[in-house]
């Protein structure tokens, strides 16, 4: 079946592993909600800590599995460290798996192939 699909491909493997990794580390409430705070913005850990409600050592070891992975970045200022959200990629990521929660939740139906996505999370 799938050889009659013009352009037909599978992902490598290791983009198959990388991904499966990025997955894994994004299935944990307290980690989507420190990826969704930076994607507001640059934060501490104390500020992270405050917002999704969690002890500021686990925010930190939340963050370091985070920036391993390459899904957040920090910036070192004094003595304290400022992240954020890697790229763009990150945001996308994330506002789908929301957005498809969120579809799920409320057993919205499926947007038409020609829709434009954006246009229906404003």
């Amino acid at each position: 079946m799938h050889t009659s699909i013009p352009d037909f491909r599978m992902p490598v493997e290791e983009q198959v592993h990388l991904a499966a990794e990025t997955f894994r580390l994004l299935a944990d409430p307290t980690r989507i909600k420190i990826l969704w705070a930076l994607l507001q913005g640059e934060s501490s850990v104390a500020c992270l800590a405050e917002l999704v409600n969690a002890a500021p050592t686990a925010v930190s070891q939340h963050l370091a599995k985070l920036r391993l992975a390459g899904l957040v970045r920090g910036r070192r200022e004094g003595t304290f460290v400022y992240y954020s959200a890697a790229d763009v990629h990150v945001r996308q990521l994330l506002a789908e798996a929301l957005f498809h929660a969120d579809h799920a939740d409320r057993e919205l139906p499926d947007h038409g192939p020609a829709e434009q996505v954006s246009d229906h999370h404003g």
